[in-house]
């Protein structure tokens, strides 16, 4: 199936782009972030599982336990902060 990966802040900033289309097998959000960690360099940097990663799934923050479908949209981001 087809997934939309969007990154934002430092994660895009760390991957050097901001949004991809893959091709994946996965069925949950857990195991496409594993896929992508797996890609070593700045995949496995930005979201190794020691550092702190919200995601949302078409447009929801979701756990990562979420089932994923063909076309969704999943976005990966630090936690932000403001005031």
């Amino acid at each position: 199936m087809k997934v939309h990966i969007r990154y934002f802040a430092s994660i895009r900033e760390s991957l050097g782009q901001g949004a991809e289309t893959v091709e994946t097998a996965a069925a949950t959000l857990a195991v496409l972030r594993e896929e992508l960690i797996a890609r070593g360099g700045a995949y496995a940097e930005s979201l190794a599982r020691g550092r702190a990663v919200r995601v949302a799934l078409n447009q929801a923050m979701s756990e990562e336990s979420a089932a994923l479908a063909d076309g969704a949209e999943v976005a990966f981001f630090p936690p932000v902060t403001g005031g």
